[in-house]
């Protein structure tokens, strides 16, 4: 059996499980390679962040699997899961990661729709007469 390091990552309505494992730096998303996976560069720096940060980018391959929201939200939770996957490895890597705010779950979620109004916060039109 392999050694890995299994993490769990939220954000807004994305869920990912990031698995940790000793490697050359092969990311794999939902059986994807990240490259194709996120199409947006950006995205893709988000993810390798915790990685850069740590100086680990070549020592471990991660597998990944995301549901639930979109591509931002997905790679959100993918940065947080790599992140705490990472202090599974090491607890060391823990104040470096903090201080970069790669430990913070980001609680921002959509905020209901309430009655009487068009959105969560939009009113309908007001109308004098």
């Amino acid at each position: 059996m392999t050694i890995q390091y299994y993490a769990t990552g939220r954000r807004k309505t994305s869920t990912a499980r990031v698995f940790l494992r000793p490697g050359q730096g092969q990311v794999t998303i939902n059986q994807r390679p990240m490259d194709q996976f996120f199409g947006i560069e950006a995205l893709r720096m988000q993810v390798r962040h915790p990685l850069l940060v740590t100086e680990t980018a070549d020592k471990f391959d991660i597998v990944a699997t995301t549901r639930g929201g979109g591509t931002t939200g997905q790679a959100g939770a993918l940065r947080l899961g790599i992140s705490r996957a990472l202090v599974e490895y090491n607890a060391e890597l823990r104040p470096q990661l903090k201080r970069a705010g790669l430990l913070t779950r980001d609680p921002r979620i959509k905020e209901r729709k309430k009655y009487g109004l068009a959105g969560a916060r939009k009113r309908f039109q007001f109308s004098k007469r």
